[in-house]
């Protein structure tokens, strides 16, 4: 008869078809039943954060929920970092972890419930008689919620005998959030009128809009206003139309374009949570501009808001198309040369000290890599370098794993689940040397699940650069921010990647090279590239000068 631990499984592999993790003694019979009993893919990664990062990644690359797996105790707080950006982030995943016997705790126990809280991820236990509901209920929770959830599988039930396993109820995802009552209606008939009578009308989305599917109704609500568009870092691509579209907000903008957004006197916000980056800490919009936000959160977040609607973006989008009917447009955005504005510095070939110049470094990268691709990044300073000069064609093709915890050390396992979740796409990781070491073990899991079509560019100044411009400028010991000089290439080599250590332009020649060559028989690519660290990204600039 099938176990606690395959009710576990067979359940969650009804729903969910990817599961990454590392097997230990608390999951054994979980992984077990997963590997002999289910068609959900397994994919073993290094070091347990990787298995919550990749599940992390691959929701956002593809939106469908995944699990990660853990044993119990060490394994499950290895999983800590990533499982609170999940929950800062609103990624939905399952961890299933082994758990202390019911008998009680052994010496190396811990409160597992109380660790998962602390970082704001509800634990659901798994019994010898609800297993499978129990699995059912954790899968609701985390899409419900847009949260990571904790199934736990007590040490000394997993084995145990529970019997055929019951047909349990499919999850339940509450139908979009329309917007309701007197003053919501009478609050989107308020923007309607806005816009009508705006001269210089601007539209900014962000990732709850791409999460709503309001893309479209965004095209056709630009297309009757005749506004400009632009969209949050984790909302790039989502307006159809390219040609009228400002590109990021926020300290990876280009300066050109903020300085258009700050034209706007109507802005209508979607789905984006305005947070300081996106605010440009506040500068966003000038103090004339009306700003009307739509979102699910209980209220405005932000105090430039004069109008707020509580709602489903695209719902509220295609209320407004319909409200405004044709309009015709204002045609602003027909007057204004938007490839300049959006435009970005080109940088030199190389920076003064003789390195490469990250900003023409980015160019050229931008210039080779294949269309088709999706872009990872961990975190550090270097994040501005792909998101301003690497588009993507949809918010899917761009993800910052550990930006909304403000950590690092995420990007090589992200590749694992970007690649599970995209398999025809090239999966790109963006990292520095600092985060690059951090999550080193997952290197090897990176080249295993990406193979012939993943490439990593690691931009390597020696330094810890976030902390050299922030704190090195004011004058504090510099010792603990430098790294001695690694070579990446040779690390990616050792686990079966190529390696190429770029110090000029000319020999990111590889990369066009790679780029033509068969997937089925080249390598995972390694670009350790050996940039300045005296040429400091703007939106990093835009943070020292709030600091000082």
């Amino acid at each position: 008869m099938p176990s606690v631990s395959a009710h576990v499984a067979l359940t969650l592999a009804r729903h969910i078809d990817a599961v990454f993790g590392v097997m230990g003694n608390g999951n054994a019979y979980f992984l077990d039943a997963i590997e002999k009993q289910t068609d959900a893919t397994f994919t073993a990664v290094r070091h347990e954060q990787g298995a919550v990062v990749a599940a992390d990644a691959h929701f956002r690359a593809s939106g469908r929920i995944a699990a990660a797996t853990s044993t119990y105790g060490a394994g499950f707080t290895n999983t800590l970092t990533a499982l609170a950006e999940a929950v800062q982030a609103h990624v939905p995943l399952v961890l299933v972890v082994g758990d202390e016997p019911t008998s009680g705790p052994r010496p190396w126990d811990v409160d597992q419930i109380a660790i998962a809280s602390a970082v704001g991820a509800r634990t659901y236990t798994a019994g010898r008689t609800d297993a499978a509901a129990t699995t059912i209920i954790a899968i609701e929770h985390a899409l419900t919620y847009r949260v990571p959830v904790v199934l736990a599988i007590p040490y000394d039930v997993a084995s145990l005998d529970a019997g055929p396993v019951p047909e349990a109820p499919a999850p339940r995802v509450p139908a979009p959030l329309a917007p309701k009552g007197e003053y919501a209606e009478g609050m989107i008939d308020v923007i309607a009128e806005a816009l009508r009578g705006a001269k210089r009308p601007f539209l900014l989305a962000g990732r709850g809009a791409w999460l709503a599917g309001a893309g479209a109704a965004l095209g056709d609500l630009a297309a009757a206003t005749g506004a400009l568009t632009a969209s949050t870092a984790l909302g790039r691509g989502i307006f159809p139309e390219t040609g009228f579209d400002l590109g990021v907000t926020g300290g990876f903008g280009a300066e050109g374009a903020m300085e258009l957004v700050r034209e706007a006197d109507v802005a209508v916000v979607f789905g984006a949570s305005l947070n300081q980056f996106t605010m440009r800490f506040g500068a966003l919009f000038a103090p004339g501009t009306r700003v009307f936000q739509i979102d699910t959160a209980p209220a405005a977040t932000h105090a430039h808001v004069g109008g707020f609607v509580r709602g489903d973006a695209r719902l509220v989008a295609e209320a407004l198309v319909a409200r405004l009917g044709s309009a015709g447009g204002s045609g602003w955005r027909e007057s204004v040369d938007i490839d300049a504005a959006r435009s970005y510095e080109t940088g030199n070939d190389l920076a003064p000290d003789g390195r490469l110049d990250p900003r023409s470094a980015a160019r050229r990268i931008a210039e080779l890599l294949p269309e088709d691709r999706v872009v990872v990044s961990d975190g550090g300073h270097f994040i501005g370098w792909a998101n301003m000069y690497w588009p993507v064609a949809s918010p899917d093709r761009m993800m910052m794993v550990g930006t909304a915890f403000q950590s690092i050390g995420q990007g090589w396992p992200s590749i694992v689940g970007a690649a599970l979740a995209r398999r025809e796409s090239t999966v790109v990781l963006t990292s520095g040397d600092g985060g690059g070491l951090m999550a080193i073990a997952d290197l090897e899991s990176a080249v295993r699940a990406a193979a012939g079509r993943g490439i990593a560019v690691v931009w390597n100044d020696a330094a810890y650069g976030a902390e050299i411009n922030l704190y090195g400028l004011k004058g504090l010991a510099e010792g603990p921010m430098r790294i001695p000089e690694v070579d990446f290439a040779a690390f990616g080599a050792a686990v079966g990647a190529e390696g190429v250590v770029v110090r000029t332009l000319a020999d990111l020649d590889r990369l066009a090279a790679w780029t033509r060559e068969d997937p089925a028989t080249r390598r995972f690519l390694v670009l350790d590239l050996r940039i300045s660290g005296d040429v400091i990204a703007p939106y990093q600039e835009e943070i020292i000068r709030i600091n000082s």
